[in-house]
């Protein structure tokens, strides 16, 4: 029988999923890139450690749960190409899906197994302390939140919103769907008032009011593509997680009253999240379109009391306390996912204002380490328009330029083009990737642990 790191790499292989040849994905919204022949350091008996939410091994995973879930979802073309119904039918295959089925369980546990380790909820709850913990964690700030000042304080503050935009568009592009998992079957009244929050998101049947509609228009009205998947290559790890958990909780319905905490911990906090993000674009990108964050500052201050009220203290009230355990550890666990995706978004933009210093650290210590006979090198030599698809290492490494040209990529709208002599020092879990501009580039990858011991 086929184990699940062989049925993991078997599902990776199919040709849907091979490196792309162009940076925004084409064949959308079936293909996208799963680097299978990059998979061997996924080991999914050993699940990632709380750290590891940033390392190539989270990235990875990430990518082939999102594609694994998306399975379970009707995606549809925005507009037919030649050959798209041979591409649906290959994402849908029953033997591809069978594939999945091997291997889901073991994956969740790989890239959110840690949560049970990092959440505590064995305390004694009853209603009264979940209220009060809950209004512990959703009580507003006048602080300015790390994401918008990750985003002002960028040397170029509108390619940074336009990234932050991208990172949403895993979750937002399909919002709700996960959450539609948690209707089906039959509970009683809470089961109908939970609906009501569903279908104000799904517009009440209006598409134009639909908030996946919304946030299309927002990304188009910034110049940025709205169909599913056009920028896979440059989603971070964290913000496939952060649409995977949703998916996570809502697919295995042994999370129901996980994802209840994990609800009203969103529903309570989007309004604020909402009024800063609205403000911010409006200041950062003039023109954009930000009816998507106003409506949810308007319907979310009537959600977070919906899920409070008529979901979460409506099962307390019937159910007992004893599901109040689960709904804390998705409280607690939203919350970890959310840190983890502002802390990557943070690093990875300041990797990407930080690209011509690393330009000149390369003139700077190149020659020591290429002097170095200990430091492990690869020689690569590669053809016009051979792509490294986005990925990142898990040690700072130093790419050297001997022949050719290269346009190294480090982020949306985020580039260098490297001729003979040049380089760069790729920071440790940093997403990048890399065109050869030139009919054949020759070059050396170097990895030199961490580049401060060589300055």
């Amino acid at each position: 029988m086929t184990n699940s790191n062989d049925a993991l790499r078997k599902f990776a292989e199919n040709e849907l999923f091979t490196d792309s040849d162009t940076w925004e994905i084409t064949g959308r919204p079936y293909h996208r890139s799963l680097r299978p022949q990059a998979l061997g350091p996924v080991d999914l008996g050993s699940p990632l450690a709380r750290n590891d939410f940033m390392n190539y091994e989270a990235l990875a995973a990430q990518r082939v749960l999102t594609t694994v879930y998306e399975q379970d979802l009707v995606f549809l073309p925005q507009t037919p190409y030649e050959g798209w119904k041979n591409d649906f039918d290959a994402f849908y295959d029953e033997e591809l899906r069978s594939f999945a089925g091997q291997f889901r369980s073991d994956l969740e546990n790989y890239v959110f197994g840690y949560l049970d380790a990092e959440i505590d909820v064995s305390k004694h709850w009853d209603r009264d302390s979940f209220i009060e913990f809950l209004n512990s964690k959703t009580g507003k700030t006048s602080q300015e939140p790390s994401w918008a000042s990750t985003i002002r304080s960028s040397s170029d503050p509108q390619r940074a919103a336009r990234m932050w935009l991208i990172q949403f568009a895993p979750d937002f592009l399909s919002e709700s769907s996960p959450m539609m998992k948690n209707i089906l079957g039959n509970y009683g009244s809470i089961q109908s008032e939970w609906f009501k929050i569903l279908i104000d998101e799904y517009g009440y049947g209006v598409h134009e009011k639909k908030h996946s509609t919304l946030y299309e228009r927002t990304l188009e009205s910034v110049d940025l593509n709205s169909e599913a998947h056009y920028y896979w290559q440059y989603y971070l790890a964290t913000a496939l997680a952060a649409n995977n958990f949703f998916h996570y909780l809502g697919s295995e319905h042994r999370n129901f009253f996980k994802y209840a905490g994990a609800l009203v911990m969103t529903e309570t906090t989007l309004v604020e999240f909402c009024e800063h993000a609205q403000s911010l674009l409006t200041e950062i990108l003039p023109g954009c379109d930000v009816e998507y964050f106003s409506e949810h500052c308007h319907i979310d201050d009537h959600h977070g009391r919906m899920a409070k009220n008529d979901v979460c203290l409506a099962l307390i009230d019937k159910f007992g306390e004893e599901i109040i355990p689960d709904m804390i550890w998705g409280i607690l666990a939203y919350e970890h996912i959310m840190v983890d995706f502002d802390t990557q978004f943070a690093i990875q933009i300041d990797w990407m204002d930080s690209q011509q210093d690393l330009f000149d650290l390369h003139k700077k210590i190149a020659p020591a380490v290429m002097a170095d006979g200990g430091v492990p090198v690869a020689d690569l030599d590669e053809h016009f328009n051979e792509l490294s698809n986005s990925h990142c290492h898990n040690q700072d490494e130093l790419c050297h330029i001997i022949e050719g040209e290269m346009y190294f990529f480090s982020g949306f709208e985020s580039k260098l083009i490297l001729g003979p002599g040049d380089g760069v020092v790729i920071r440790n879990r940093r997403q990048h990737g890399a065109d050869i501009l030139s009919d054949s580039c020759k070059y050396q990858i170097y990895t030199i642990g961490d580049a401060a011991k060589w300055q």
